[in-house]
This record gives structure tokens, C-alpha cells and sequence, in this order.
């Protein structure tokens, strides 16, 4: 379920529930407190990804607190 799991405040990838680091930037810096959702599949092909600074394809949170 996305809400048990844990955003990155640094590059707002969505992880796992029991995670203790960012599996993207490797931040310790994560959060329960997000909204929003977006899975970019093929970031060189997104619109999105540009406007998010998003290289690595996978689950990111639209606003992280």
C-alpha cells in the first residue's frame, strides 16, 4: 500500500515501508509525510521527469514535507 511507504525528502523516490536508506540517492532522509504519486517508466522520454530532476526510472512523490 503507498501509504505505508516512505518518500525521500532529497529526491522524492517512493521506498519501501521498512527501508533505513533512499534506494535511489542513498539519503537517510525519509519520510511517511507525502501525496501524490508518479511512476516514470522511461525518464529520457518524460515530460515530467526534466521538471522533477528525475534520471533513474521508478516511483516518485509529487510533494514530500
Amino acid at each position: 500500500m503507498a501509504e505505508d511507504r516512505l518518500a525521500c525528502r532529497e529526491c522524492h523516490f517512493v521506498n519501501g515501508p521498512d527501508a533505513q536508506t533512499c534506494e535511489n540517492c542513498g539519503s537517510s532522509s525519509l519520510t511517511e509525510d507525502w501525496a501524490g504519486y508518479v511512476i516514470i517508466p522511461h525518464p529520457e522520454e518524460s515530460e515530467i521527469a526534466p521538471e522533477m530532476n528525475v534520471s533513474e526510472p521508478g516511483s516518485y512523490a509529487l510533494k514530500v514535507r
